[in-house]
């Protein structure tokens, strides 16, 4: 059944200028990566699918999948390049360059209509895609940026989406979306919707090809074999040392230094998503391909939440491995919550939360609604807070990205200093890694994650970027290690991406 039919169509059009039309089906034919590889590839120049698996891995209530985006937007050293589905490139360079104002004007003007019964889901179409870690020197001009830039990464890139599919997997469903603008001839417009939604309809039914039906398995062997760092190992601990100069002086209290490692890849970014999300199932699952690259990521950290005025970020700051058994499962959790540089490192990184939040949120509202919570993933234990907030009147969800831009866990404190000695001391821009990917919906939601646990793939090869905190009494030797530990587990996903070619 489409709804709504026309006569409702009609009437909702009085209502605003922005009216979803779809189609339901059940979804036991149908799996969102099957989807994504029917969609993907299609005219646009953009996909997406997006995810997300809850504690203990089972699979969240909603999953998204849709290309053919109406423009994707490219932001780039201060210069904007909109391309359309028609072929139409724009390019301009703004006087006072700001990423987020131009993903605003992708949705400017847009008045949503809700037109499906009950409780809607929490996107709705809008823009999808990633900003880079580099994007803070437009918020922030007092940040500079690592010279060599080597991956060539836009500072942001959203996709417009109004054609799209939900999983509903509480509900066994899928349901087709098309967005559909109403002008001065709404019942033309409706029948215009209807065809979109029809040629939707078709695209997937088409065979999904074939895809390799082996259980991608994590890989035995030295995963860095092979593996091209931007930096040395005794780059790496000059740098960290140089950094803990500036904790000894004052200048910060903690710092997260990363590193990078590349290898091969000619594999399908799907493939890699489904290696990454076998081995790493986690709140934030995506597989973005937008720009020439594709963004395949399993991050457990929210970057930050906007739904409905209120406010979220759940900094993440302690880790540990999982126990062979519930007992040392236990007794790996007890100590990670005793560890007093865990403790001091995590309040620290809450603090700041509560800080950004503040300057967006009303007086009175941010508070730590939990506190050093443990969650546990397929292989680690984190220390989890949440910090939530209510949005204050005449600010919305980019300037809650603004004021949040890049998180504390991915850059230190006092944030604004820590960005700077990064910025000087790291041999190379970050582009994606440690930014944020998610959506602006067109109900003026946001949804983001921290681009950890991210794999960039370009250029026939996958770049895995790894960090961790560094503190007065870290050692650099150790930080050395946590960041190659945590790289690992990305280039375990890239090795079992090879054997679903």
């Amino acid at each position: 059944m489409i709804f709504p039919d026309e006569k409702q169509f009609l009437e909702l059009a009085k209502q605003g200028n922005l009216i979803p039309i779809g189609r339901e089906f059940p979804a036991d034919a149908e799996t969102p990566v099957s989807a994504y590889i029917k969609l993907s590839g299609q005219p646009g120049g953009a996909a997406f699918l997006l995810e997300s698996a809850e504690t203990g891995g089972r699979l969240g209530r909603y999953s998204f999948v849709g290309s053919r985006p109406s423009a994707v937007m490219e932001f780039r050293g201060g210069r904007v390049r909109l391309t359309k589905l028609s072929g139409e490139v724009e390019e301009r360079a703004p006087e006072s360059p700001d990423p987020l104002r131009e993903v605003e004007e992708m949705l400017r003007e847009i008045r949503p209509v809700a037109a499906w019964p009950g409780v809607p889901p929490p996107f709705a179409g809008g823009a999808v895609g990633f900003l880079a870690f580099e994007a803070v020197r437009y918020f922030e001009p007092t940040v500079g940026m690592a010279k060599k830039d080597d991956l060539g990464v836009p500072d942001a890139c959203f996709a417009l989406v109004e054609e799209f599919v939900i999983f509903d997997h509480e509900q066994k469903t899928r349901r087709l979306v098309v967005q559909v603008k109403t002008g001065k001839d709404p019942r033309a417009d409706y029948q215009k919707g209807i065809e979109r939604l029809d040629a939707l309809a078709r695209r997937l039914e088409q065979p999904a090809g074939k895809s390799s039906m082996e259980v991608p398995q994590r890989p035995e062997g030295d995963l860095l074999v092979g593996a091209t760092p931007n930096m040395t190992k005794s780059e790496y601990l000059k740098m960290a040392e140089g950094m803990q100069e500036h904790i000894r002086a004052g200048d910060i209290f903690q710092v997260v230094p990363s590193q990078r490692f590349t290898v091969p890849f000619q594999g399908r970014p799907i493939d890699l998503y489904r290696a990454l999300r076998a081995i790493n199932p986690s709140p934030y699952m995506f597989c973005l391909e937008m720009a020439g690259l594709a963004l395949v990521g399993s991050s457990p950290e929210t970057h930050v939440r906007c739904e409905n005025g209120k406010v979220e970020i759940r900094p993440i700051a302690g880790t540990k491995p999982r126990g062979a058994t519930p007992g040392e499962d236990l007794k790996n959790e007890r100590e990670m919550r005793a560890d007093p540089k865990e403790r001091a490192e995590h309040i620290m990184l809450v603090d700041l939360a509560r800080n950004d939040l503040g300057r967006v949120c009303e007086y009175q509202s941010v508070e730590v609604v939990e506190l050093m919570e443990v969650e546990r993933f397929s292989h680690v234990m984190h220390l989890v807070s949440r910090v939530t907030g209510r949005l204050r009147a005449g600010q919305d969800a980019f300037q809650v990205m603004r004021a949040t831009f890049p998180a504390g866990t991915v850059s230190g404190s006092p944030k604004v200093r820590a960005l700077q000695i990064l910025a000087e001391s790291e041999p190379t821009r970050r582009g994606a890694y440690a930014g944020a990917a998610g959506y602006f919906s067109f109900d003026g939601n946001l949804d983001s994650c921290i681009s950890i646990r991210t794999i960039l793939l370009k250029g026939g090869k996958a770049h895995v970027q790894a960090g961790g905190g560094l503190v007065a009494d870290s050692t650099p030797e150790g930080e050395y290690q946590e960041s190659v530990n945590k790289a690992k587990a990305g280039l375990a996903a890239v090795a079992a991406a090879r054997t679903l070619a």
